[in-house]
């Protein structure tokens, strides 16, 4: 079987992403995985090559069809776009941010036009985005305009373990607010699809519980009776294997031990705390609901230690290696 041709948008170049990406290609199994293409800026690479002293060949390419995908070469579509003269590790600079912005425009191009089967991304800085007056906060905002994709489904994996987010980036209280019963309903029909899409045959999944022991009848609220079950029960009709609610302080141990197939995560923390205390390093962020496949580490720019030699790319590594297991079959 061929090997998925895997995009590397090299992050922020203040932050550790060049670092990470550099170090990543030292991996046998990410070589193997996938054939792997870094798009961002030569200078910045060469400098994290000089500081990781890692003794690897940067091969700079006009196209994907110019790469070679040999041993210690990393093939760099080079956008040219930091100035070196100003460019300092560990800050918030506009050109950062927007050279971060080009890099991750630039692979979905290349996505879009079938010259890649994936994107693996490296962290960028939202703070630095702003600074450079990207009209976007994060990756997910990018990507879902630039590829005219509607609300993309973010799923987690950690080892076996593999998480959906019926809410994520909201309060508590704004997040119950959004576990309608339709909201459910649509949520189990879109991650049975897209475990479907990732190779996953005849899926089952577990919805987590809101409240404490699944709200105990109600004695302990009545989110889960009110509209967390009567979704659950309309996919349920529709022949979905699902079940639940599954209380939550049960319900990921269980999946991680081959019970399901993946769990529905209420909340944002929910399935975080789950993913991270499991694996904090390999806990990878896959988005579905786009034409191609997006894997990414989950962990930010880590401005504090960027350009230090210091910054684990284990993350990073496990993020391309998940995306040449998930790219070809995702794209049949």
């Amino acid at each position: 079987m061929s090997k998925a041709i895997i995009a590397v948008p090299m992050g922020d170049p203040a932050g550790i992403g060049p670092e990470i990406t550099v170090k990543s290609f030292l991996n046998p199994e990410v070589l193997e995985a996938g054939n792997s293409i870094v798009i961002g800026d030569n200078d910045v690479l060469e400098k994290a090559l000089e500081i990781t002293q890692t003794d690897l060949e940067i091969k700079v390419i006009k196209d994907v069809e110019e790469a070679d995908f040999s041993k210690n070469i990393i093939n760099l579509i080079d956008l040219d776009n930091v100035d070196m003269t100003s460019f300092e590790y560990g800050q918030v600079q506009a050109q950062c941010g927007k050279a971060a912005f080009e890099y991750i425009e630039y692979a979905i191009k290349l996505a879009m036009d079938n010259k890649v089967d994936a994107l693996a991304t490296t962290p960028i800085n939202k703070e630095s985005l702003k600074a450079a007056e990207v009209p976007y906060i994060g990756h997910t905002e990018m990507l879902e305009e630039l590829t005219n994709s509607h609300d993309p489904l973010t799923m987690f994996q950690v080892r076996s373990l593999r998480i959906f987010f019926l809410t994520r980036h909201l309060s508590i209280k704004e997040a119950i607010d959004q576990m309608t019963k339709e909201r459910v309903h649509d949520y189990i029909k879109r991650s049975y699809d897209a475990l479907i899409k990732l190779g996953v045959k005849e899926p089952k999944l577990a919805v987590a519980g809101l409240n404490p022991h699944s709200g105990e009848g109600g004695l302990f609220g009545h989110e889960e009776i009110d509209e967390i079950t009567p979704g659950i029960k309309l996919a349920q009709e529709e022949n979905y294997d699902v079940v639940g609610p599954v209380p939550a302080d049960s319900v990921f141990f269980q999946a991680l031990n081959g019970r399901y197939d993946a769990v529905i995560s209420l909340y944002h923390d929910q399935g975080h705390i789950a993913a991270k205390m499991t694996d904090f390093h390999k806990t990878i962020s896959i988005t579905n609901g786009l034409p191609f496949l997006r894997s990414s580490v989950d962990h930010g720019t880590a401005f504090d230690i960027a350009g230090q030699n210091i910054a684990s790319s284990e993350s990073m590594e496990e993020c391309i290696k998940l995306a040449g297991e998930y790219a070809l079959t995702f794209r049949s």
